[in-house]
């Protein structure tokens, strides 16, 4: 196992630069579904956000509580792609004191005051842990990415390459 603590440090920084990530599942159908979503992190890594009960992904992740996600930034030259791949497992967030201090921080976040106060109480708090993740830096040269697996021990650097 190769250290990873350099690659954790890049992927936390770009995560908690961003505010959205595109969430993937899988539908009844076998079709893949994707969704914008506000999200935090936490020292973990772990993603979180807030979706209704009855939005399409939602009764995905009922079905399969696994998923994808990217949080990249929204650039317009190739050189300057930078973002994560993350593949994991997702959770809800049921937890009274958990939830409430995770909700203040997201509503911190985003400057949702008091006024979305009650439709966030209603909505749904799901964790995404990932246990993959690939990191892409175009700026370090075209195709410069590594690849990240969680272990019980923690993270592993499974994969780094760079191409131009």
């Amino acid at each position: 196992m190769r250290t990873a603590r350099k690659q954790i440090e890049l992927v936390a920084a770009l995560l908690g630069e961003e505010t959205t990530l595109s969430l993937a599942t899988i539908g009844e159908d076998g079709l893949a579904c994707v969704a914008p979503l506000f999200y935090i992190m936490d020292e973990e890594l772990s993603l979180y956000w807030l979706s209704s009960r009855s939005s399409l992904h939602s009764l995905n992740l009922a079905r399969t509580p696994r998923a994808a996600a990217t949080v990249y930034r929204n650039v317009k030259n190739w050189k300057e792609i930078r973002g994560v791949q993350l593949r994991g497992a997702v959770s809800k967030v049921t937890e009274p004191k958990r939830r409430i201090a995770l909700l203040k921080t997201y509503c911190e976040r985003f400057k949702l005051g008091r006024v979305l106060r009650p439709a966030l109480r209603l909505s749904t708090l799901y964790s995404f842990r990932p246990d993959f993740i690939r990191y892409i830096d175009n700026a370090r040269g075209f195709g410069s990415k590594f690849e990240l697996t969680r272990q019980p021990e923690g993270w592993s650097l499974t994969r780094r390459s760079v191409l131009g």
